[in-house]
């Protein structure tokens, strides 16, 4: 068994002392647990190359908390939000449904225009029903095609609210969406 030395065993027990509270921390900025413990191994291997290198470091809380905000900026930069009508739904062979998959086609007939008609009816309500912060978000994303950035600017809201709040609307939508469209359906 290889000794530890008196750097390792620092760096053990900056680990054990500040995993708990980094992991909260990226919790509640991130929602994919896979990202959150992939940046919590990432906070740490920078800490052991940080001290590796002998960088120095003054305050190894305020240090980690640091590089964990650096790098959920990084990732929600790199990470092209999901549309709503991207990804509404999978089949049961796993493919994505797209919205426009859940509507009708114009040309089936009366009856699937009417079915059509009555989801873009719901889709307008399900739409009234978000807080307008959620809502605005939303539109100017997906139905005006505006971006993150753009949004943010004019706004002065960070980016990580905006798709936070765009989040929030996408689930409440596929959620009312999804029972309307199945009782519609079923009729």
């Amino acid at each position: 068994m290889i000794a530890m030395t008196e750097q390792d065993l620092q760096i053990s027990e900056v680990v054990e002392e500040q995993r708990s509270r980094l992991r909260n921390f990226i919790r509640r900025r991130v929602p994919n647990e896979a990202d959150v413990e992939e940046l919590l191994q990432e906070v740490f291997f920078r800490l052991v190359e940080a001290n590796r290198l002998l960088m120095p470091i003054d305050t190894v809380s305020g240090w980690l908390f640091g590089v964990a905000r650096n790098l959920i900026t990084d990732l929600f930069r790199k990470k092209k939000p999901a549309n709503f009508t991207d990804s509404v739904n999978e089949d049961e062979e796993g493919e994505l449904v797209e919205m426009e998959d859940w509507l009708p086609s114009p040309e089936a007939g009366p009856e699937a225009i009417y079915v059509r008609h009555a989801l873009l009816v719901e889709l307008e309500a399900a739409l009234a029903e978000l807080p307008s912060d959620q809502r605005e978000v939303f539109v100017a994303h997906e139905i005006e095609g505006r971006s993150f950035k753009e949004l943010a600017e004019e706004s002065r809201v960070k980016v990580s609210t905006l798709l936070s709040r765009k989040r929030y609307a996408v689930l409440h939508l596929r959620e009312r969406l999804r029972s309307v469209h199945d009782e519609l359906i079923r009729k």
